[in-house]
């Protein structure tokens, strides 16, 4: 992958703007991960997008990948200020799973999700060459 970030643009904080991904290779694409495996959700924002993004490298790993293969993930949250008041805690959890790799990211903000104690959902598309 070869991220695309023209050189008079602010480097971005935490993403890419995009990514080019070219030659044969496999898509995995995984529906929003929530809470823990058994169903529960920690109070606390930071906590379960500590869950989501574990199992998110949890199903990469059963797909034969890794962080390093994430070219998109898309955010959903409920909270624009818990959210801002759990940024170290997020980047926490965010350089344990993901380490270093900043791919295209989009972070929406919705009135709630299907599980009601659910404060984030994170989406996750990837690409093995």
């Amino acid at each position: 992958m070869n991220v695309i970030h023209p050189q008079d643009w602010a480097k971005p904080k935490g993403f890419s703007h995009g990514v080019v991904v070219e030659g044969p290779g496999r898509w995995i694409v995984l529906a929003g991960q929530t809470g823990d495996e058994d169903g529960t959700f920690p109070a606390e924002l930071a906590r379960q997008a500590d869950v989501a993004l574990q199992k998110i490298i949890r199903l990469l790993k059963e797909a034969g990948g890794g962080a390093e293969h994430i070219v998109r993930l898309t955010w959903y949250l409920t909270d624009r200020e818990e959210y801002a008041e759990a940024g170290a805690g997020i980047g926490a959890a965010w350089k344990a799973t993901l380490g270093r790799n900043f791919p295209p990211s989009t972070l929406l903000y919705v009135s709630g999700l299907v599980d009601r104690a659910a404060k984030v959902e994170i989406e996750v598309t990837a690409f093995i060459s």
